[in-house]
């Protein structure tokens, strides 16, 4: 039905668009604004009662709403508590009051440009701003409005499409596209601000986007926005038009989809996760049938899902699959993406040529990282065999099946802080829809972009619905088994806690999938214009413990690492990097005192990290004093934060900054080899993987993998972040220097390295570090006392027993239940003597005294004394010889 409109459909849109009851009309649309429209906005109309406007009030002067057609008249007043709560940014601004007069016609006003002016006493304007106005439409509608269902919802098999638009003036259905497009009213409720209309079932497939007319403070004018639906379920190629579709119809669930049977589900607190881009995974595996894309997942037999399997069966649980909703910034059509004019190879390991190439195609090529989010709702259409339509909906879910078919459960990254565009920008959605509402506004009223793109604001009702509405749809229309949260802290905290709650509610019986085993995570860092709980309680660290929502811990990923991701000298050494013990000759790093010092403080946080990142673990730390985690100096902050262990989830590297290998390849003296480069790899991974709580590592992480130094390879192309599962192929390091954009300061330190053969390891030091990672996987889920479920249980179970000022720089003995793990990062064999421990029975742990690793089978341990003695670069696992029957590590749930 794409070409023409039949009679016959003609006569059920007859029936379906009969006149809908009477509605208040809106005013007449103009040309112009009362008067000229004001360059800011910084007047805040926060509920229909009320207005804050920073601007003092001038002796004498009036205050008043200018709007299309008239005017609502203010009188000085003050804010509530609960405004005061509900706005504690405005506290200490002027407020005004609405006249109770003028309420009644604050939904009129509002469908038009609406300036705040200042008058004198001879009635000449004397001020004049725009006016913010998501608070009063919050206010108006969204009790309402929040129980809608918006987008495409199909009843009796026919569609209704539902739009929220409560500033719009007119909004219209535009069915089709190209000669056989079609215009189609549609009706306001008044109460909720929503647009709907009711279709036949013929309109299942067909192409749609809104007609929006509405003011645009961006504009400056009131315009007529063509725009896709914000709840699209499905979408054209290159997202020009949403489609009708029904996610629902069983012809787009893959065979075996409604009987799909899952890993078993793992707790939060035990969860190992590979992070991994869908590009990343499959783009230079040889190996695949379908590099690049959804379908590599189901190649079984290729290099990558080998690996993965590989991973599964030692203890990995789930995979964290990087944006894969629709990006605004990638090519869908495979013959519109460009691929670098250059032959890569023949460069250099150390020229700037293979960057240089990479970045004049950038723009145009396949690959970004995707946290440019168009539509949160589709699959990504270039990860697609057929970017248009619906495959990507079966192939998307043919993934997820493919993964849990391998023993994974998949995590899906998430990214609701910030939209691709704002404005009148042509992949802005939301905001030329409802212009201001779903973007976060800085005080003179522009869009805040402190996540370095335009921010949302999840603050407000209708994007805080957004939200969980589309996390719901993925955990239910495509099986995901958790959901990342990218730049948590932006959204407040009563936002995520309504996402857990909404899964929560989702049953087997009722939506086909257990709600309550989807585990929810993400980065809950505190800055930007709502750093510390400026303008709501943000989901940040500290906010979010108690919750079972973890949140990334940056503690120990510092110290194992050493410095910060933003130092401008990149060889400042940390626990596993050698400072103190295997010192460069960076200035930044300090002389011998300080090193030491700063190398046992790193220490004191690595042990706060093992914790599970608890705020109530006691311990001993390195100056002798018994202190709580949260008494530990994190760069001014407390290092402990969590309540329980699934608060705080640790890792050592992630797709942001250097991969660990190309950290510790700025860190360690140029002259260490490259097989102490993949044992030091080793002891910073274990560092994650033998700590409380949930742990990450980036996918190939195991591999050594490199991406030649870049610190942000988001849109460095597939030359740079392409993982090598084929350890003849390398591991990706000495491919250039990295993209200048991001990493020319760095240089300087960059071409060294890269240009010394001795960095680059083989395949004996790939496949070992592999191996021993999974060692050291199945040490941790397999021994319950690293995954106990409370800080009490932590409190019994673990401790550090030569922690005082007697400890050995570099060295790091835990005890844990019937385990004594000892770190030694040091590049010497180490002995440790635990008195206490004098006269236990102790050996290395079956996993490793049978596992990959020849040089941790020499680790020993000397009975009579309680003496572990373990090799340079190593972490070894001693377990209790002679064992009761129910172990002394704590519960397992």
């Amino acid at each position: 039905m794409r070409a023409t409109a039949t009679a016959a459909l003609a006569a059920t849109l007859c029936a379906v668009l009969a006149p809908a009851p009477a509605t208040a009309a809106p005013p007449p649309a103009r040309a112009s604004a009362p008067a000229p429209a004001p360059t800011a906005s910084e007047a805040q109309w926060i509920d229909a009662g009320t207005v804050v406007w920073k601007a003092a009030s001038a002796p004498g002067a009036r205050q008043e709403l200018a709007y299309d057609g008239g005017r609502l008249r203010l009188t000085p007043g003050r804010l509530t508590g609960a405004q005061a709560a509900a706005f504690p940014h405005l506290r200490e601004y002027p407020a005004f009051t609405v006249d109770v007069r003028d309420r009644a016609r604050a939904r009129t006003a509002l469908r038009g440009p609406v300036t705040a002016v200042q008058r004198a006493a001879d009635g000449t304007a004397s001020a004049t701003t725009g006016v913010q106005i998501s608070g009063v439409l919050d206010d108006l509608y969204s009790a309402r409005a929040a129980k809608a269902s918006l987008g495409p919802v199909f009843t009796g098999g026919r569609p209704t499409l539902s739009v929220w638009a409560p500033t719009a003036r007119t909004v219209s259905l535009e069915l089709g596209d190209g000669a056989g497009a079609r215009t189609v009213p549609m009706r306001r409720d008044d109460a909720s601000g929503v647009w709907s209309v009711r279709g036949p079932a013929s309109w299942a497939g067909e192409p749609y986007r809104y007609a929006v007319t509405v003011w645009a403070p961006s504009a400056g004018a009131t315009v007529t926005n063509r725009v896709t639906d914000p709840y699209s379920t499905a979408l054209t190629t290159d997202s020009a038009r949403s489609l009708v579709v029904d996610l629902a119809d069983p012809r787009l669930a893959p065979a075996g989809w409604s009987t799909l049977r899952k890993p078993a589900a793992v707790p939060l607190r035990q969860a190992q996760i590979q992070e991994l881009h869908i590009r990343d995974f499959s783009v230079a595996d040889r190996t695949s049938r379908h590099p690049g894309g959804y379908l590599a997942f189901t190649d079984t037999a290729s290099a990558g899902m080998r690996h993965l399997r590989t991973l599964a069966a030692a203890g990995t649980s789930y995979v964290h699959l990087l944006p894969a909703f629709d990006i605004g910034t990638i090519p869908e059509r495979k013959s519109e993406q460009v691929s670098p004019g250059c032959d890569l190879k023949v460069y250099a390991p150390d020229s700037a040529e293979q960057q240089a190439c990479v970045a004049r195609t950038a723009a145009r090529d396949a690959y970004n990282w995707g946290y440019d989010p168009l539509h949160y709702t589709v699959p990504e259409g270039s990860y697609a065999s057929d970017p248009q339509g619906t495959p990507r909906t079966v192939e998307f879910r043919r993934m997820v099946q493919s993964l849990n078919a391998s023993g994974l459960r998949t995590v899906m990254d998430v990214v609701y802080n910030h939209t691709v565009a704002s404005g009148q920008d042509e992949k802005s959605v939301l905001d030329r829809i409802v212009p201001g509402y779903y973007q976060r506004l800085l005080a003179d009223g522009s869009v805040a972009t402190s996540t370095c793109c335009a921010n949302t604001a999840p603050e407000n009702a209708m994007m805080g619905k957004l939200v969980v509405d589309s996390v719901v749809t993925w955990a239910k229309q495509y099986k995901v088994d958790g959901f990342r949260f990218d730049l948590m802290g932006h959204h407040p905290k009563a936002n995520i806690l309504a996402v857990r709650k909404a899964l929560d509610a989702l049953t087997p019986a009722k939506d086909g999938v257990d709600g309550k085993a989807i585990v929810l995570y993400g980065e809950g860092w505190n800055f930007g214009e709502i750093a510390d709980d400026a303008r709501f309680v943000q989901a940040t660290q500290r906010n979010m413990a108690g919750t079972g929502i973890a949140t990334f811990s940056d503690r120990a990923r510092d110290a194992v690492r050493g410095g910060s991701p933003f130092d401008a000298d990149p060889g400042v050494q940390g626990f596993a990097s050698g400072l103190y013990t295997d010192p460069n000759s960076s200035p930044a790093n300090g002389n011998r005192e300080e090193q030491r010092a700063r190398l046992l403080h790193y220490q004191d946080l690595v042990k706060v990290g093992l914790s599970g990142s608890l705020a109530g673990y006691r311990f001993t730390d390195t100056s002798g004093r018994t202190v709580r985690g949260a008494e530990v100096d994190y760069n001014g902050a407390p290092a402990g934060y969590a309540a329980a262990p699934d608060d705080a989830l640790a890792y050592a590297d992630a797709h942001d900054n250097e991969s660990l290998h190309d950290a510790l390849a700025f860190k360690l003296p140029p002259s260490t080899s490259a097989a102490d480069r993949a044992r030091l790899q080793v002891v910073a991974l274990a560092t994650a993987a033998l700590s409380q709580g949930p742990a990450l590592s980036q996918a190939g992480t195991d591999l050594l993998r490199s991406k030649s130094l870049d610190r942000n390879s988001y849109d460095s192309g597939d030359w740079f972040n392409a993982i090598h599962w084929d350890c003849r192929d390398g591991n990706g390091f000495g491919r250039g220097l990295p993209p200048a954009a991001d990493n020319a300061d760095k240089w300087s330190y960059a071409r060294p390295l890269l240009a010394n053969p001795v960095l680059k390891p083989g395949c004996s030091e790939i496949d070992r570090t592999s191996a021993a990672y999974r060692d050291l996987l199945r040490i941790r889920t397999t021994e319950p006392a690293f995954g106990l479920a409370s800080t009490a249980a932590v409190q019994s179970a673990l401790s550090f027993p030569l922690s005082g000022p007697g400890e050995t720089p570099g060295v790091i003995t835990m005890r844990l239940g019937d385990l004594v793990v000892v770190f030694n990062a040091t590049p010497s064999a180490r002995s440790q003597r635990v008195a206490e421990l004098a006269g236990r029975p102790y050996a290395l742990h079956r996993v490793q005294a049978g596992g990959a690793d020849r040089t941790v089978r020499t680790a020993a341990y000397e009975r009579a004394s309680g003496t572990f003695t373990v090799p340079a670069r190593t972490v070894a696992v001693f377990d209790a010889a002679s064992q009761p029957a129910a172990r002394a590590g704590g519960p397992t749930n």
